[in-house]
């Protein structure tokens, strides 16, 4: 029953995804288009240049990844904590920038609000997580409890 189940929520969450305009043909032209910009911003381009030297596929696994986010596609795999952690100079700046960056591509391209929120919200939660992530990596959970009690 639980399969079951987790299999209704996934189908729900895709016609939802779909009935607002966000499918494959929508992600492949965000991530395309974001990545465009990132390759030529003066903070994080430098970054992606050091580390990425087949972009094709890196951004064809960013469209997976964005596709088993939103449409929960299943075709991602891999841990994106630990490449980020990897980047040993990342920090709240670089994370800021990539969501200003990603915020208007959506402003951009999204077909409609309802499009550009959802994939603005995520992408604000997954640098969340990601930078909390690299923190502990760096500090430990103190880091992170001394910043709850403030």
């Amino acid at each position: 029953m639980t399969s079951n189940h987790a299999e209704q929520a996934r189908a729900r969450k895709m016609a939802d995804a779909l009935a607002c305009g966000i499918d494959d043909a929508f992600i492949s032209r965000l991530v395309e288009r974001f990545y465009d910009t990132v390759r030529q911003d003066d903070m994080l381009g430098p970054i992606f240049a050091e580390r990425i030297g087949d972009w094709p596929h890196h951004l064809t696994r960013m469209k997976d990844f964005w596709a088993s986010i939103m449409l929960e596609s299943g075709r991602f795999s891999g841990n994106p904590m630990r490449k980020h952690i990897a980047i040993g100079e990342l920090d709240e700046a670089h994370f800021a920038r990539w969501q200003s960056l990603w915020d208007q591509t959506l402003d951009r391209i999204a077909p409609n609000a309802a499009v550009a929120d959802r994939f603005g919200e995520a992408a604000q939660r997954i640098g969340e997580s990601l930078l909390t992530g690299i923190k502990i990596d760096r500090s430990g959970l103190a880091a992170i409890s001394a910043r709850a009690a403030s």
